[in-house]
């Protein structure tokens, strides 16, 4: 039975009436081709050769598919299979030894099948002749010949199919062609080509590559604006079976193995399979704090256990966050050959109405009313780097791809790819979900008030507040890199850009300015300016620790200024949903003409304790209003620090030898955490693991000691990190170097 036959995560569409054959779908399912089959004759007839007893019948005694040297041409090495896996557009050489010396007259070829019912129309079923007849898009040359042992050359298409091929050797007779057997040991996997021209996803420097395909470590940034923490993720991506569960991916949505060259088409599949909202893909997310029945977000180490269970089970793996779906989606964009990148927006806006604004009401009593719309402290999306055939030139490049379920998108959870160029610029009307990341990164925030006959009316637009800092790991450097001008201009710039998205022209790919068919502008109108402003600061504050707001009422005008404010103060979420209200407080203050004062607010550790959820964010508002009918707002979020893990290797580690990894926390809390569970991982260096502590009391120290033995030398990172109710976020890593 097929890897395909269990699963059944779309409705299945009958070919009946549209293909006389059904359209393959599955990578898993191989073409039994015929080791023999005549010119002319009737199928299944007995092949000559078996019964001539002619020593001069040509016969292939062994292949051998030159692993070694064609992976480390390839830069394939790290992965850890028993196959051959090569890169698309570039040479890679074969050996085959027949039963005796080649002649002038002797005739074979090397064919190369994916998929069921391979044809050569689809360039599923692959042909290179070696007898001087033209060839399809894969070309051969013969490269030496040492008597009965003939090299091989073979270039495949930079625009092949990417995925896992069988191969076989061909020698053609007079009445028909012998095939050598079956045999899984020359199997191949086809991937991307960062390193070739005229493959689309061609990154024209070497460190980029390096970074962007190779590196198997990366680090994601979480946090917010104003206190960015961050997180180190194991994409895992040569790990053994992740290569194979990265194809099954698209085996489980049914994407067609003729779609498989295109680097659009599996990112944008793949966007949509690695959540699993609408298509039982790879992980399901989860936003509350009941992870009871599967494994919280902030435990998972990297994507490999990941992708092995969901691979294996053939069922979504319980929990993931946005971090979660982009560490694991890069790892499949890495691992097929996609460079990528995770990038991480702060003050990203989710906007689910399409008018690239977020709404913040208030209510006449001054709380916030809830509505749909939402800023994140941060979002982690992926950049995947590619060519666009389908867009204006000049729009290639980075492309952002999310697999975070907010959206749908052409009906499914999927977003991307969307050109960051194209978003920069405004330029909203191109495919895919351009509208949707450009408000991610540029809306409006309106803050309107709404009197007690339900009547809207606003009365401050802050237009910085939305993609305020994006972040991705550095090249070859674990610091954090600042992208934002490349998703924006700068603030006396952006205007330009949300004028664009909101002009009123109509829709053509031939005109970069051609965009939304709706008048933003109007929908944010400009409101008049006040001689008020507002600002909360704050500095970082550990877990439990009690703290003081700074509020900074400055008058800009020449008249005084009496001044009503309401500070309200909650737990959030890291995605901007308010959890529970712990601060609750006026302030009144007179303010001088062209002078700030300042306003300070104690907070309590017992007030925002007995709420406070895993991401440890505290959300605070102020409203205020003024004698002479001014209104203002300004918010504030503070993510709470904590603290992290020690990690020790007993030893430098080498290849093969037994180690010890030795993880360690301290609690140093007023509070005991109960049912807490930590995880390490390191690759190449130790699998994933799990410790359970039912306790761990104030001031108590617990230590995990784990033997690995390392699988291969050279760089490795550990991770660890530690998930309980009252406490998440906290990690530690650790590099290290496998000795020989």
């Amino acid at each position: 039975m097929s890897i395909c036959a269990n699963t059944v995560l779309v409705p299945t569409v009958t070919h009946a009436g549209r293909y006389s054959t059904p359209r393959p779908r599955c990578n898993a399912e191989f073409h039994h081709m015929q080791e023999f089959v005549p010119f002319g004759g009737k199928e299944g007839e007995e092949d000559p050769t078996l019964v001539s007893d002619d020593i001069s019948s040509l016969n292939v005694v062994t292949v051998d598919m030159l692993q070694q040297s064609n992976k480390v041409e390839h830069h394939t090495a790290r992965y850890d299979s028993p196959q051959l896996i090569i890169r698309r557009g570039q040479e890679f050489f074969v050996s085959v030894t027949f039963n005796r010396p080649l002649s002038p007259t002797d005739k074979f070829q090397l064919e190369f099948m994916i998929g069921a019912n391979p044809t050569v129309s689809k360039e599923s079923m692959i042909v290179v002749p070696f007898y001087g007849s033209p060839g399809g898009s894969w070309t051969g040359r013969r490269v030496n010949k040492q008597g009965a042992m003939v090299t091989l050359g073979i270039t495949p298409n930079p625009k092949a199919l990417v995925g896992k091929f069988q191969s076989c050797v061909a020698i053609l007779i007079p009445s028909g062609i012998i095939r050598t057997k079956r045999d899984p040991s020359t199997d191949l996997y086809l991937l991307f080509n960062a390193w070739c021209p005229d493959d689309e996803v061609f990154l024209n420097n070497d460190t980029d590559r390096n970074e962007y395909v190779l590196n198997d470590y990366g680090v994601l940034y979480m946090g917010n604006v104003d206190a960015v923490s961050h997180r180190m993720w194991l994409y895992g991506q040569f790990e053994r079976g992740v290569l194979d569960a990265c194809i099954y991916i698209l085996d489980a949505c049914n994407m067609p193995i003729d779609n498989r060259g295109s680097s659009i088409y599996i990112t944008r599949q793949a966007s949509a399979m690695i959540n699993s909202e609408d298509d039982d893909g790879v992980i399901v997310g989860r936003w509350d704090e009941d992870y009871s029945l599967g494994t919280a977000p902030d435990l998972w180490t990297g994507s490999t256990q990941i992708l092995l269970k969901y691979a294996s089970t053939r069922t979504p793996v319980r929990y993931g966050q946005c971090w979660v779906f982009a560490g694991v989606f890069n790892s499949f964009l890495r691992c097929l050959g996609i460079p990528s990148r995770v990038v991480t927006n702060y003050g990203s806006a989710h906007d689910n109405d399409g008018k690239i604004k977020i709404d913040i009401i208030f209510l006449p009593n001054g709380e916030r009313d809830k509505v749909t719309d939402s800023i994140w402290n941060y979002h982690c999306w992926n950049e995947a780097y590619m060519s666009r055939s389908d867009l204006p030139a000049g729009l290639g490049g980075w492309q952002v791809v999310d697999a975070t379920p907010q959206e749908t998108g052409s009906g499914y959870y999927c977003c991307g790819p969307a050109s960051v160029k194209a978003v920069k610029e405004g330029q909203v009307s191109y495919p895919f979900d351009m509208k949707f990341v450009f408000a991610e990164v540029a809306s409006y925030v309106v803050f309107q008030k709404r009197d007690e006959y339900g009547v809207l009316t606003p009365f401050h637009t802050d237009k910085t507040c939305v993609g305020k800092l994006v972040l991705t790991k550095s090249v070859d450097s674990d610091e954090p890199a600042d992208i934002t001008n490349t998703y924006k201009y700068p603030v006396a710039e952006e205007i330009r850009g949300f004028k664009t998205a909101g002009a009123k022209v109509g829709i053509s790919n031939d005109e970069p300015t051609s965009v939304l068919g709706e008048d933003l502008e109007s929908d944010n109108p400009e409101l008049p300016g006040t001689t008020v402003t507002a600002s909360i600061l704050v500095n970082q504050v550990q877990l439990e620790q009690d703290f003081t707001l700074v509020i900074e009422f400055t008058n800009l005008g020449g008249v005084e200024l009496k001044i009503q404010a309401n500070l309200s103060g909650s737990v959030a979420f890291y995605t901007g949903v308010p959890s529970e209200k712990f601060k609750d407080e006026n302030v009144d203050v007179t303010v001088s003409p062209y002078t700030t004062e300042r306003v300070l607010v104690n907070v309590l550790a017992v007030e925002y304790m007995p709420n406070i959820n895993f991401q440890s964010n505290l959300y605070f508002t102020l409203v205020g209003h003024t004698t002479d009918n001014q209104d203002f707002a300004t918010v504030k979020v503070l993510t709470l620090q904590v603290p992290t893990l020690s990690i020790e290797v007993s030893e430098p580690p080498h290849l093969g030898q037994v180690t010890y990894v030795t993880v360690s926390f301290t609690n140093p809390f007023t509070f005991s955490l109960d049912d807490v569970s930590i995880s390490c991982e390191g690759s190449g260096l130790l699998d994933f693991k799990i410790k359970q502590y039912s306790v761990i009391a104030p001031n108590d120290t617990i230590t995990w000691v784990e033997s690995c033995c390392p699988k291969r030398t050279g760089k490795s990172r550990l991770c660890a990190f530690l998930d309980c109710n009252k406490l998440r976020r906290v990690s530690g890593i650790l590099d290290v170097l496998i000795l020989p």
